[in-house]
């Protein structure tokens, strides 16, 4: 368990003149959180962005506008470029050397692909009036007669009787439906056109050309071969363009974005004629280095004062000006717990004020996961997938999963070797029955015809591992889950303790936490005495009774102390506390769900489908090799089933027992995210002078 980073607030004073320079400064220091300045604040106002800042954005929106154009993203691939060399070619006006390139190929491309399109509307009109026997020059250039062509759902010809002085051409199936260009003088085209429309009929506009369709539609498709060979050359062009550029493209993204946002500073400070004013939350541990370093670079030009170390205690926050009431928090982990921090950042930002539950995540996780698989089998796959996940990837969610697979396969081969004693659901020591007959019906000592050593066997519970399944193993497996519960939710209960102690009072946390610490207390031991006298039989006296009278005790004065605070809430919140516990039983149920299929899948396959069979004490009878390999290939498919179904089953309801009952406890969250000044290069990079200039 630990505190977000103790942050100090500073203020920065500087030259006006020299504002540029300290903002090089401010981000070489990688520490500043600024805290943006409220106009009117100390009768000073925002400044404005540097000179440099309108050009880049537009040389920014080129660039953009080239890689959506080239196909270029943020994860294609391109080789880093000194930062020296970038600032050099975009200076030269090597952007505007490169859009004048690109956008002579694009031209081409989009006239090519607007007349492609115009082609494919004529085609698909010629080839509807292909069917009938009239040429194409002969549907316009009338002053008295009328044309009217296009597709039918239904027969008109009938119908197109009734008009007198016209000429009907119709083509159709009933199945297909057909085509209908009609005749008649202008005076009946709206009569015409109601008696179509009653036949599904569907205007197409005639393209201009001579000549019968079918020789028109000929000659279309030679022109759209032609334009589609055109388009692939076009295409090829973008593509040497894409390799040619790309480089370039993305670092010069990259170095036009930090120039954006450097020149976007002057925005968040305070800004007078001569000087300007920031604030800034700073590490403690780093407030002397901060001022040190920014006095050596900018000399007389610059002056920073300490304000203030903001404590843990919340009437420091509330009593502060509005910008400077949260203090961002800063996670202060180690370096595997600082893997879990993405998954709290999942529910909310820590506050300042309180624990950071990454630690107890890193903890617990883990455990849990480990716990429900408990298999040795399915615990290599995933150490080694977990730790292919952290070195590969750095996207925060993949590593998040990478991480709990590989922490968490780690705990389930210690569960699944010292523990339970299994692999791929069945037990290391025992004879092979081949029998229904759980715990020990088939072993991998017994398959495979070894004999495992003595100190082996010494090292299992029972000599040959704890059963998920055998009656009296599971009553064990669900206290033992049941007792890491009250451990979880009590770590829960008293880290809120001192985080409300610790924001304001011992009085005061003892009224927000202190009656449920009582009352959980209270219900646990009311419990135990409950089902010790109940269930296990023991008589209502001695300690039993004394355990019975205190469990009450400390239940009617937590729900008293809560009372007080809550109302209400307090009591019909009680029964709540007995699911809470209860509902760790999870932790043995899903290693019993899965432990159970994977015992199914290994007697349908070895003694079903194999038929494996052993007399008591007996050597094992295999099958011949043709059964044994595809019987061996069904049966890694159906455990890849049961571990597929591990990692969902057993990731989810890990995750859940941290976010839903032990971080409710006491996380409340609502912080803000500490996000100094400091650039993060991906497709550029410093050159050793370029660094030590820098730094």
């Amino acid at each position: 368990m630990s505190l977000p980073e103790s942050m100090s607030r500073i203020v920065v004073v500087g030259t006006k003149s020299r504002m540029e320079e300290a903002i090089e400064a401010f981000y070489s220091v990688r520490v500043l959180h600024v805290i943006d300045h409220t106009s009117g604040a100390d009768g000073m106002s925002i400044g404005t962005p540097l000179p440099t800042n309108p050009k880049a954005s537009e040389r920014l929106l080129k660039v953009r506008a080239m890689e959506k154009e080239l196909g270029i993203g943020k994860d294609t691939e391109t080789a880093r470029v000194p930062v020296a060399e970038i600032k050099s070619q975009i200076s030269s006006g090597t952007i505007e050397s490169v859009e004048a390139e690109v956008l002579k190929v694009l031209d081409v491309k989009n006239d090519l692909n607007r007349r492609i399109t115009e082609i494919n509307i004529k085609k698909k009109s010629l080839e509807v009036l292909a069917a009938l026997p009239v040429d194409l020059e002969l549907y316009s250039g009338y002053k008295s007669l009328a044309v009217i062509a296009g597709s039918v759902e239904k027969d008109p010809s009938e119908a197109l009787k009734a008009i007198a002085d016209s000429e009907v051409f119709v083509s159709f199936k009933k199945k297909e439906g057909g085509v209908a260009a009609v005749f008649v003088r202008a005076e009946e085209r709206d009569k015409a056109a109601s008696i179509l429309s009653e036949h599904g009929f569907v205007e197409i506009a005639v393209p201009e050309g001579k000549g019968p369709v079918p020789e028109v539609l000929v000659l279309t498709n030679e022109s759209m071969a032609d334009l589609n060979a055109k388009l692939e050359s076009v295409s090829k062009e973008v593509e040497a363009l894409q390799m040619k550029h790309k480089t370039f493209l993305r670092a010069s993204d990259e170095e036009l974005s930090i120039e954006i946002e450097k020149g976007e500073v002057p925005l968040r400070v305070a800004v007078g004629d001569h000087s300007y004013v920031m604030d800034a939350w700073v590490p403690t541990k780093k407030v002397e280095i901060v001022k040190t370093e920014l006095e050596s670079r900018l000399g007389n030009d610059v002056h920073v004062e300490f304000e203030e170390t903001r404590g843990r205690n919340m009437h420091e926050e509330e009593e502060a000006e509005e910008r400077f009431k949260k203090a961002p928090t800063k996670h202060n982990n180690g370096i595997i717990a600082q893997e879990f921090e993405h998954a709290t950042s999942l529910v909310a930002v820590p506050k300042y004020q309180e624990i950071d539950p990454s630690v107890l995540i890193m903890l617990f996780l883990p455990l849990f996961f480990g716990f429900m698989i408990g298999d040795c089998g399915y615990a290599i796959p995933f150490i080694i997938l977990g730790a292919y996940g952290l070195k590969v990837t750095h996207h925060k969610d993949w590593r998040a999963i990478a991480t709990v697979l590989f922490f968490g396969g780690i705990w389930s081969f210690l569960f699944g070797f010292f523990f339970f004693g299994e692999a791929l659901g069945m037990h290391f020591v025992g004879q092979f029955t081949g029998q229904w007959k759980p715990p020990l019906y088939m072993t991998w000592e017994g398959l495979l015809g070894v004999q495992m050593p003595e100190w082996f066997t010494g090292l299992l519970p029972h000599g040959h591992g704890v059963s998920k399944l055998e009656g009296t193993d599971v009553r064990m497996l669900l206290k033992l889950a049941v007792y890491i519960g009250l451990i979880h939710l009590m770590i829960g209960y008293v880290c809120g303790y001192l985080n409300v102690k610790r924001q304001h009072n011992n009085k005061h946390a003892f009224f927000e936490k202190g009656g449920w610490i009582l009352s959980f207390t209270g219900m646990v031991v009311l419990c135990y005495a409950l089902t010790q006298w109940m269930i296990s039989g023991v008589p209502l006296d001695g300690l039993t009774l004394y355990l019975l009278v205190i469990g009450i005790v400390l239940l009617g004065i937590g729900t008293a102390v809560n009372f007080k605070t809550e109302g209400a809430k307090a009591i019909i919140e009680l029964p709540g506390l007995l699911g809470t516990i209860l509902s760790y039983a999870r932790l043995a149920a899903i290693g019993m769900s899965k432990a159970g299929m994977a015992m199914a899948f290994n007697y349908i396959v070895l003694i079903k489908l194999m038929g494996i069979t052993a007399e008591a004490g007996g050597a094992v009878e295999w099958p011949a090799i043709y059964m044994i390999i595809p019987c061996l290939l069904f049966l890694a498919f159906l455990h890849l089933v049961v571990w597929t179904l591990g990692i969902l089953s057993g990731g989810l309801h890990a995750l859940r027992l941290q976010f839903v009952e032990l971080m409710t406890k006491f996380f409340v969250g609502g912080g803000t995210r500490y996000e100094p000044l400091r650039i993060k290069r991906v497709k550029t990079i410093l050159t050793k002078t370029e660094v030590e200039k820098e730094v």
